[in-house]
C-alpha cells in the first residue's frame, strides 16, 4: 500500500513525528518538530553537563579549598620569613649602632679625661714655667731652638685644650650611627663611622702631640737649669771659690746599673719631667744665691787697673812690697759701689787706707774700698750690690786719685781678679 503523503512529482514526503498518548477515551497527540527535538536534546544534554560539572564541582571543592588554603599559607610563610628576616637585620644594626655608640662613648671619656689631664699639667706648668723662666734667665735663648725655627707655644702647652670643645660633650651628646644623617637625609654608611674614627684618631694624636711637647718643653728646661747649673759650678770651683756640687737629675753616671724593664705610662713621664725640672731649678737657685754671696762683680767697671794684685814695687818708697787689693783709675768723687751683698763692718778713716769701707759678706767673705774722698754709709748698715757706699779719692797713703779695691776671705787677702774673671764668666747665668 502506497503512502498518502506520496506524490509522483518530488517521491515521498517527511511527515513530522507524531506523539500519540492514549488514555481511556481520551487520547491526545503531539506533533514533533525536528527543531525542537535538537533544543530539548541541546537542552537535556546541557542540563547532563551542568549535573556533572555540579557534582565534579562538589567533588573537588574539598581539594581546591585545601590547595587555595595550602597556597595561602606558603604565602604567608613566605612573608613571616622575609619579616624575620627584616628583623633580624634590624637587631643586628641596631646591636652594631648600639656598639658604635658605646665605642664612642669610651673614645669620648677617653679623649676627655686625656684633656682633663692636659689642663691640670696645664696649670702645674704655669707657675713653673713662669720659674723656669725668671731662674734660667738670659742663657735660655742661647741653648732654645730659634725662635724662627720654632714657634712659642707656651700657650698652648700651659692651656692644651682651648683648641678642643671636648669638655662640654657628655654620653647622652653621642647619638647612634642610624642618627647620623646628612643634611640630605641619606642614612648614614660605613663612611661615617669611618670618618668618626679618624675625627677621634686626630684628636687622640693632637692630645698626643701636646703631651710630647709639653714633656720635651720640660726636660729642655731642666737640661738648661741643669747646664746653667754645672757652668756656674764649675766656674766657682775652678777659681777655688766655694760651690756646692749637686747631683743631675739624670743621675749621673750610666754604668753598672740594671733591673727589670719596666714601662712608663704618659702620666709617670710626665711626673718625673716636672721632678726633674724642679730638681735642676732648685740646683741652680741655689748656685745662683751662692754665686750672687761672692764679691764678683767689677767695682769700677770700664776703668783700666792702674795696679794689680800681687808683689810690686811701692810707689812711695820705691821697694818691693805686697799690694793686697787692686786699683782702678777713677776722678775724684766717682761713685764706689759694693760688689755683693752685705753688712758695713767698717766705716771710716783706716791707716794708710785713709777712708775705707769694708763689708762682710759671710762666709769668710769680705771686700774694702779704700782711699775714698767722701763715706756715705755708717757701720751696721746693710748694703746690696750695686750699692753706692762712698766716692773716690786720694785719701790715705796714695799718690792720686783711683779706687783701691780688696777681697778677703777670713783675713787673708786674694787676688781680686779671680774673682772678676769668674764673675764675667757667670755673669749672664746670673
Amino acid at each position: 500500500m502506497k503512502s498518502t503523503g506520496q506524490t509522483s512529482v518530488f517521491g515521498r514526503r517527511k511527515e513530522p513525528h507524531t506523539i500519540i498518548i492514549a488514555h481511556g477515551d481520551e487520547i491526545r497527540h503531539f506533533t514533533l518538530r525536528p527543531w525542537a527535538a535538537c533544543l530539548a536534546g541541546s537542552v537535556l544534554a546541557a542540563a547532563a553537563v551542568g549535573y556533572l560539572l555540579a557534582t565534579s564541582y562538589l567533588v573537588l571543592r574539598d581539594d581546591l579549598i585545601g590547595a587555595a588554603t595550602a597556597r595561602q599559607a606558603r604565602m604567608q610563610q613566605a612573608y613571616e620569613d622575609r619579616i624575620s628576616a627584616l628583623r633580624g637585620q634590624v637587631d643586628r644594626i641596631t646591636s652594631r649602632q648600639l656598639l658604635d655608640q658605646q665605642l664612642m662613648e669610651t673614645k669620648v671619656s677617653e679623649l676627655i679625661e686625656r684633656q682633663a689631664e692636659l689642663n691640670e699639667r696645664g696649670s702645674r706648668l704655669g707657675s713653673m714655667l713662669e720659674r723656669a723662666e725668671n731662674t734660667v734667665g738670659a742663657s735660655l735663648p742661647s741653648t732654645a731652638p730659634d725662635a724662627a725655627d720654632k714657634p712659642d707655644n707656651r700657650a698652648e702647652i700651659t692651656q692644651p685644650a682651648a683648641g678642643y670643645s671636648l669638655a662640654s660633650l657628655d654620653a647622652t651628646d653621642i647619638k647612634p650611627l642610624s642618627l647620623w644623617k646628612t643634611r640630605t637625609g641619606s642614612a648614614p654608611d660605613d663612611t661615617t663611622a669611618d670618618r668618626a674614627d679618624r675625627l677621634f684618631s686626630s684628636i687622640n694624636q693632637s692630645l698626643r702631640d701636646i703631651e710630647n711637647r709639653q714633656i720635651s718643653h720640660i726636660s729642655q728646661l731642666a737640661d738648661n737649669a741643669q747646664r746653667n747649673a754645672d757652668a756656674i759650678s764649675d766656674a766657682l770651683e775652678t777659681a777655688g771659690l766655694p760651690a756646692e756640687r749637686f747631683s743631675s737629675p739624670d743621675g749621673g753616671e750610666k754604668s753598672d746599673v740594671g733591673g727589670p724593664l719596666i714601662p712608663v705610662d704618659g702620666s709617670t713621664m710626665f711626673d718625673s719631667k716636672v721632678k726633674d725640672l724642679d730638681e735642676a731649678l732648685d740646683t741652680l737657685d741655689q748656685l745662683k744665691k751662692e754665686a750672687r754671696r761672692l764679691p764678683l762683680a767689677n767695682p769700677a767697671p770700664g776703668h783700666v787697673v792702674t795696679s794689680p794684685f800681687g808683689v810690686r814695687t811701692d810707689p812711695i818708697i820705691g821697694t818691693a812690697a805686697l799690694h793686697s787689693g787692686m786699683d782702678f783709675r777713677a776722678p775724684t768723687g766717682m761713685e764706689a759701689r759694693t760688689t755683693a751683698a752685705g753688712v758695713v763692718v767698717k766705716a771710716g778713716w783706716n791707716g794708710g787706707y785713709g777712708r775705707m769701707v769694708e763689708v762682710d759678706h759671710g762666709q769668710g767673705y769680705a771686700t774694702r774700698y779704700g782711699h775714698l774722698s767722701e763715706i756715705l754709709v755708717k757701720v751696721g748698715d746693710k748694703v746690696t750690690a750695686g750699692e753706692v757706699i762712698g766716692r773716690t779719692g786720694s785719701s790715705g797713703r796714695s799718690t792720686g786719685p783711683h779706687l783701691h779695691y780688696e777681697i778677703r776671705h777670713n783675713g787673708a787677702a786674694l787676688d781680686p781678679a779671680r774673682f772678676l774673671r769668674v764673675g764675667k764668666k757667670i755673669a749672664q747665668y746670673l
